[in-house]
């Protein structure tokens, strides 16, 4: 399949099911395979160049991410609303607010210092306009925050919301990149804020940065933008 969304050199331990998950995931969510649209087996293992197996272990991946639904006449795209959009956030807030109430109670410098350098690699990445990479970078500074507390259900929550979290993320940056790099000054000092704030230790100031970097007015709308442009008429399409 051309013109691939998920960034490939992402994919070089993927699984065949994987491949096809997490392309598919990207297209729905970005509004290019729309709502309503009725997906066949057949032709998306021809578009991928796979056998149907990999192309059922993928659907099943986004059915339990409730972007489609699986039907006797195939799998039907249902993509994300504004609200689906907003609760996977509220999820996300809720691990991170967990995660740092247990960072008060732990030694943290060798993840400050494990922060600062996925910070530099961010901005490293932003004066190469690689949203690519910057957006990898950004989920990391977050994984690294979540594994850092050691909770294997935490860790399992993270892992089953990185998937559609990491698609918002890349499809954010690369419009931001090209529209307003400038963004990228704020987005860097409010992840700068969080390795302060679990530097010290402080509780107060720990939220009050989660909230900062949750609540930032430009986020939503983006965010909010995604739920908009995923079109609702229906048509049956192969997944290109």
């Amino acid at each position: 399949m051309s013109d691939l969304l998920y960034p490939i050199k992402w994919l070089s331990k993927a699984s065949a099911g994987d491949r096809v998950a997490y392309e598919l995931r990207m297209r729905i969510i970005s509004g290019k395979i729309e709502s309503g649209t009725v997906l066949s087996e057949n032709k998306l293992a021809a578009d991928f160049s796979v056998s149907r197996s990999p192309v059922r272990d993928a659907l099943k991946v986004l059915a339990s991410e409730r972007i489609i639904r699986l039907e006797r006449m195939g799998a039907v795209v249902v993509g994300l609303s504004k609200r689906d959009i907003q609760e996977i956030y509220d999820v996300r807030l809720l691990i991170e607010t967990f995660v740092f109430e247990r960072l008060v109670r732990m030694e943290r410098q060798d993840l400050v210092r494990e922060l600062s350098k996925v910070l530099e690699m961010m901005k490293i990445a932003i004066k190469y306009k690689d949203a690519d990479e910057f957006s990898y970078q950004d989920v990391l500074f977050h994984e690294t925050i979540i594994r850092s507390i050691d909770h294997g259900y935490v860790s399992m929550m993270w892992q089953n919301l990185k998937p559609v979290m990491e698609s918002f993320i890349l499809l954010s940056m690369r419009q931001r990149i090209d529209e307003d790099i400038e963004d990228f000054d704020r987005i860097l000092a409010n992840h700068a804020l969080y390795i302060e704030a679990i530097e010290t230790g402080d509780r107060k100031r720990m939220i009050a940065s989660l909230h900062q970097n949750f609540d930032d007015v430009q986020e939503v709308e983006d965010l909010s933008k995604l739920g908009e442009n995923t079109p609702t008429s229906k048509r049956s399409e192969s997944g290109r």
